[in-house]
């Protein structure tokens, strides 16, 4: 296995440095509420709840990832370790498990839980930065993402950055809300700002292959897309 990530390490990347031209936010202040609410409860209450389709469907989405015993695995945006603790028992004792997130008091929320459900061994929080999952290079093989990638704010650079992390080969799978113009609720499209068709071009622009939309043992996703891509060289 490549060198992992230091835990909660914001781990500066030389590729944004090397970029003449400063990447713009595509959605300023879009993470201010995490930084202003900086307590669990609250945040607990509305990812792990009952009626969120990723929560009712979680063992369902993590069964069709298809990990591998001994896998390493980037769950980008953990939040409160939704996903983060299935991902652990998914991969096993010989997996790793890297949760990332921008936000300190989530990732102290995940060491406590990965501590009492046993995979601390497994699990390894990663502070990352606006711009990094702060992750390093060729240290993963899949990286998944649930309802998080509207929260990244510079994504030329975060993709970049997730690219480098990818082993060859490796998967990245994403979950997101169908943002469609004219359909949606008016809070998700003011909170989410691009649909999929935009993020598809944003990911293979960055170097990842669209493999096609997950199924799941149960059906289809109703709020949100979820699809899978793979690193390109």
């Amino acid at each position: 296995m490549a060198h992992a990530p230091t835990e909660d390490a914001g781990v500066a990347r030389a590729g944004e440095a090397a970029d003449a031209t400063p990447e713009a936010s595509v959605h300023p202040g879009i993470n201010d509420s995490y930084f202003e609410q900086a307590t669990i409860r609250p945040w607990r209450r509305r990812f792990e709840r009952e009626g969120r389709e990723v929560f009712d469907h979680r063992h369902a989405i993590v069964e069709a990832l298809a990990l591998q015993p001994g896998v390493a695995v980037a769950d980008i945006g953990a939040g409160t370790g939704l996903f983060t603790m299935l991902l652990a028992k998914a991969v096993g004792p010989a997996g790793r498990v890297f949760a990332v997130d921008l936000m300190p008091h989530f990732l102290a929320h995940i060491r406590a839980q990965a501590a009492a459900q046993g995979v601390a061994e497994v699990v390894t929080t990663v502070q990352a930065t606006e711009r990094s999952p702060s992750l390093a290079a060729g240290s993963v093989d899949v990286v998944f993402t649930s309802d998080a990638y509207h929260h990244i704010e510079y994504p030329r650079a975060y993709l970049a950055e997730i690219h480098a992390a990818l082993r060859p080969g490796g998967l990245l799978y994403l979950i997101d809300y169908d943002r469609v113009e004219g359909e949606s609720a008016a809070w998700l499209l003011e909170h989410v700002r691009a649909g999929e068709r935009e993020v598809v071009g944003e990911l293979e622009a960055a170097g990842f292959a669209l493999e096609g939309p997950v199924a799941l043992r149960a059906g289809t996703l109703r709020e949100n897309y979820f699809l899978r891509f793979r690193r390109t060289p």
